[in-house]
């Protein structure tokens, strides 16, 4: 659900390293055809404190996976290749490549006003959808504010108290942008860059408005079905994990320190279109070398949505797309993703050429930038 640029993880958890209660790891299979380096990254990050890692590449070699640490804490059962996991803020991709086809098709542009598709949604506090496009939704400038960011949110869903209280709440997005309504936004229409949630429940709220479907129905004709993406779904209000699967942990707490919970079961609603995709390492793979070779969108809107503005830590950011540039000069393209007891990465060359897409099952500690430089710059 939240992102930072160059990790994701859950609002009003920190960051910290906490090797205590990971269970006994499980090497990965002996790395082949040059991933040494990412290997140790991924053991690096369970003795950091990430109960477990799974991760997939593709490039010229071929395809290579691997995991290490554990997926289930009680039982020692080790991750899989295979696990599906909640993708958290990667569903911005998704979905921002089903408003850029939308575009295509000549149903909506992204230079409407969000009023012109949400009448009256977007208004309160100094937010007003007349002034704010599709356009700076998809790409974080519209300044509008972040629902995750709300102190009442943050307490019912994040922290342990409330998390077992609200964890099945099937919450409306209508609710969700309702809640950013109660704050003024941070900055004018196209003033800055502040990344946002709020942006895409709107964005989802509009393509319902557009093809009058489901987002999540969208998404699924559009691309997981051509894509074949078998890993991939758009849960709505369904709590479990499909299988194969690992249990999922947090701290549940501001601090990374505490006993750990097993968050497995929520309601992905909470997250919505900014946020609620479960995935592989394998389909995130298909699905960002598909899009970035522009099998799913003509090459103007491919443009469109890799045309960025400045966003942070040194990134860029496009239309539900992070550039990076890493330390040894190779850029990436993708996006990372955190939600209870997950956190992932998904990034692929411009070509398309080489991708990685790995997850941990825990979301307060772990580099998952480490296993990208690891794979991209010493393979």
């Amino acid at each position: 659900m939240t992102v930072r640029v160059r990790a994701a993880l859950l609002a009003g958890t920190a960051v910290a390293l906490s090797a205590a209660l990971v269970g006994p790891a499980v090497a990965a299979p002996a790395a082949t055809g040059g991933h040494d380096a990412t290997r140790r990254a991924l053991q690096a990050a369970v003795e950091d404190g990430v109960p477990g890692v799974t991760a997939t590449a593709h490039d010229r070699r071929g395809t290579w996976s691997a995991t290490a640490g554990v997926g289930d804490l009680r039982t020692g059962e080790p991750r899989s290749e295979q696990d599906r996991y909640r993708v958290g803020s990667i569903t911005k991709t998704f979905v921002a490549t089903v408003l850029l086809q939308l575009e295509a098709e000549g149903r909506l542009s992204l230079d409407d006003t969000v009023d012109q598709w949400l009448p009256g949604v977007v208004t309160g506090h100094g937010h007003d959808g007349a002034r704010i496009t599709l356009r700076q939704l998809l790409n974080h400038t519209s300044g509008v504010y972040n629902y995750t960011q709300d102190e009442g949110f943050a307490r019912d869903y994040f922290l342990k108290d409330g998390f077992f209280e609200h964890r099945y709440d099937a919450v409306a997005p209508r609710e969700l942008v309702a809640i950013a309504m109660t704050h003024e936004p941070y900055f004018a229409p196209g003033a800055s860059w502040t990344y946002s949630n709020t942006n895409y429940v709107l964005a989802g709220l509009v393509i319902e408005e557009a093809t009058g479907r489901p987002y999540g129905e969208e998404v699924r004709r559009r691309i997981i079905e051509p894509l074949h993406l078998r890993a991939t779904s758009f849960p709505g209000t369904r709590t479990g994990l499909p299988r194969p699967s690992s249990r999922a942990y947090s701290k549940l707490a501001a601090t990374a320190t505490g006993p750990t919970y097993d968050v497995t079961r929520l309601n992905p609603a909470i997250a919505g279109a900014s946020g609620e995709a479960v995935s592989s390492s394998a389909d995130l793979n298909r699905f960002y070398t598909a899009l970035l070779r522009g099998r799913l969108l003509p090459a103007k809107q491919l443009t469109e949505m890799t045309t960025t503005v400045s966003a942070r830590d040194g990134a860029e950011y496009g239309l539900g797309l992070i550039k990076r540039e890493l330390d040894c000069g190779v850029t990436v393209w993708g996006h990372a993703g955190g939600i209870h007891g997950s956190s992932s990465e998904a990034v692929a060359t411009r070509d398309g050429r080489h991708a990685l897409a790995l997850n941990f099952n825990g979301d307060w500690s772990g580099d998952g930038e480490a296993v990208i430089e690891a794979e991209f710059c010493t393979g």
